[in-house]
C-alpha cells in the first residue's frame, strides 16, 4: 500500500515547481523573439560605420566592448536600482530621472521605444505576476510626463519576476551585446559565424565590466564613452539607414 504524501513533500513539490516556472518567464525574457523591438536598433554601430570609426573587424570589437562599458556605467544604476525596489514610485521616479539624463534625442527615443513595447508585451505575457499590468494601467493613466524608458522597466521586470540583482543586470549586458552583434551581421560587418565566435569572445569582457559596474545607485550613473554618444547623435542625418538608432 502506497504511502499518503504528506503536507512538507507537497509543499516543496509545489514550491520546485514555481521556482521552475519563474525560471521558464525569465529565461523568455531575453528570448530574441520576445517581440520587444531590440532588433530594430543598432546602439550607434550603424552611425559609426558610416563615419568610418568602424571598418574592420578589430574596430567593430572594440566598439562593442565601449557600448557595453557605456551601458553598464549608465544604465545598469538604473535596472539595478529599479529591481531593487520593484514599486510604481521608485520605477516613475527612476523613468524621469532616466529622460533627463539622457543626452541626443536618438538614444532617448530608442530607450523609450523599446521600453514601452518590453512593458506592454511582459504586462500580457507574464499574467502570472498582475502586478506589472496595474503598474502599466496605472502608469499610462498617470499625469505625470512619464517616458517609459527601458532600463527601469528592464529592472522593474527582473525585481517582479524574482530574478537576483547580479542576474539581472548581467542578463541586460547580455541583451545588449546580443542586439549589437545582432546589428553587425546585417551590417554585413562580420558573417553568422564569426559573429557567434565574437560574441562568446566579448562575453568574457563582459563579465569583468559588469563587475566593475554592477549595484550602483542611479544617482552614480555616468558615461565612459560620450564619444559612443554623440556618434549616435548622428544617427538621424544619415542619407540611408537600416535601423533607428
Amino acid at each position: 500500500m502506497a504511502k499518503p504524501i504528506g503536507e512538507d513533500a507537497i509543499s516543496e513539490s509545489v514550491a520546485s515547481r514555481s521556482s521552475s516556472c519563474s525560471q521558464w518567464s525569465q529565461w523568455q525574457l531575453l528570448d530574441s523573439i520576445l517581440p520587444t523591438g531590440g532588433f530594430a536598433h543598432s546602439f550607434g554601430l550603424e552611425a559609426a560605420v558610416q563615419t568610418r570609426l568602424v571598418s574592420s573587424p578589430t574596430d567593430l570589437e572594440i566598439h562593442i566592448i565601449h557600448v557595453l562599458d557605456n551601458t553598464a556605467s549608465l544604465l545598469l544604476p538604473f535596472v539595478y536600482s529599479s529591481l531593487k525596489s520593484p514599486d510604481i514610485e521608485t520605477w516613475q521616479r527612476l523613468d524621469l530621472l532616466l529622460d533627463a539624463t539622457l543626452t541626443n534625442q536618438v538614444s532617448s527615443k530608442a530607450s523609450i521605444s523599446q521600453g514601452s513595447a518590453l512593458f506592454r508585451i511582459a504586462a500580457s505575457v507574464f499574467t502570472e505576476t498582475p502586478s506589472l499590468k496595474m503598474i502599466r494601467d496605472a502608469s499610462l493613466g498617470s499625469s505625470k510626463e512619464l517616458r517609459f524608458h527601458h532600463a527601469p522597466i528592464f529592472g522593474l521586470v527582473c525585481g517582479l519576476l524574482g530574478m537576483d540583482p547580479e542576474t539581472s543586470q548581467r542578463a541586460y549586458l547580455f541583451v545588449t551585446l546580443r542586439d549589437v552583434v545582432s546589428a553587425a551581421t546585417r551590417l554585413n560587418l562580420v558573417g553568422p559565424m564569426g559573429a557567434s565566435v565574437m560574441q562568446h569572445r566579448i562575453a568574457l569582457v563582459a563579465e569583468t565590466v559588469l563587475e566593475k559596474w554592477k549595484d550602483r545607485e542611479a544617482s552614480e550613473a555616468c558615461q565612459t564613452s560620450p564619444l559612443l554618444d554623440v556618434v549616435q547623435g548622428c544617427h538621424g542625418y544619415l542619407f540611408s539607414r537600416l535601423f533607428c538608432s
